[in-house]
């Protein structure tokens, strides 16, 4: 059987990182990247092939050249405020990318997708923490479209040898524990490296957006799970599609929260930094609390986040950010 993994958004923050896991896995995986928002550097563990996924004629040699086992796909926009001022963006590349890319794959008989989700599918949870059977109510187009996908993917693997797994991840972070990969988004609007970019003197202050919500300190309550811990968890899900699964979906997260001010409070003590803080009025549709139930990948997969303790996201995080000067000023 081929050890050949076509990974979509290869040169991106979580794709990089899962194509190291593939590589430690005995996998080959082969980027397939249209650069405008990755990093040809990130690619380190295997080939990079440039093209997107709405294009048909480069996908089908992209295919027909490595013959892969699977397709590991990341390929998407995700930016949640972009996604609100430019919603036909986000349907074309997330939604008529990527049935494209499962056309593409029933064509060459590659019957194993694993696809990237996120718990913004969810919406405003009724429940915490969320399990995967809790209902989806997204509350802006991009949780929209992971959401269409997701429905795309049960509807179509009822009806041939399609098999998937959807990891819905919580609030991914860190970096690399050994320095080789990181987060570099341009524009950034994750919490983590904005606060670090301000513990580095790049940002004047940290914006809080809401400091009045119902949680113990007011700020939102987030589930960080180290990148690593989901390019594990993205490795699992291809084994055990590989050895005959069936498709499904799983939760990604640590089953813990932190609060803004709890997350701003921990790096300063990993940092040694003073942070400044700017509260700012409370952006829509941010839900107060979001947890993850991830018992199911833990019994089903056997998961076991091993670096996603505070300090060690933020640890990582940080020497990522001293160490690379271009991600720590964007």
């Amino acid at each position: 059987m081929s050890k050949i993994v076509i990974v979509t958004g290869g040169a991106g923050y979580i794709g990089s990182h899962a194509c190291k896991a593939l590589a430690r896995a005995g996998y080959l995986p082969v980027t397939y990247d249209n650069l405008t928002r990755g990093h040809a550097e990130a690619v380190k563990w295997g080939p990079l092939e440039t093209g997107d996924i709405q294009d048909s004629g480069r996908l089908d040699e992209v295919f027909q050249q490595y013959q892969p086992c699977a397709i590991m796909h990341f390929a998407a926009l995700a930016y949640v405020g972009e996604s609100v001022t430019n919603p036909a963006a986000y349907y074309q590349n997330n939604v008529v990318g990527t049935f494209n890319l499962l056309k593409q794959m029933m064509h060459h008989g590659i019957d194993s997708f694993i696809f990237s989700s996120t718990c913004a599918i969810y919406g405003t949870p009724t429940e915490i923490p969320i399990a995967e059977n809790h209902h989806k109510a997204p509350v802006n187009p991009y949780g929209n479209t992971k959401a269409t996908v997701e429905n795309m993917l049960a509807d179509i693997s009822e009806t041939n040898k399609l098999k998937f797994v959807s990891l819905r991840y919580f609030n991914a972070a860190g970096a690399d524990p050994d320095g080789e990969l990181g987060e570099n988004h341009l524009p950034e609007t994750h919490l983590i490296p904005l606060v670090l970019q301000t513990a580095a003197g790049s940002s004047p202050c940290i914006e809080i957006f809401g400091d009045n919500y119902e949680t113990p300190d007011g700020t939102c309550i987030r589930d960080y799970i180290h990148v690593t811990d989901l390019a594990k968890a993205h490795v699992l899900a291809l084994d055990y599609l590989v050895d005959g699964g069936t498709s499904n979906f799983y939760n990604l997260g640590t089953e813990a929260g932190f609060s803004v001010r709890e997350i701003i409070d921990n790096a300063k003590r990993v940092t040694g930094k003073d942070i400044r803080v700017k509260i700012a009025a409370r952006r829509p549709g941010d839900p107060p609390s979001l947890i993850a139930d991830s018992s199911k990948i833990r019994r089903e997969l056997q998961w076991i986040p091993r670096h996603s303790d505070i300090d060690s996201i933020l640890s990582t995080a940080w020497r990522w950010q001293l160490n690379n000067p271009s991600a720590k000023n964007k």
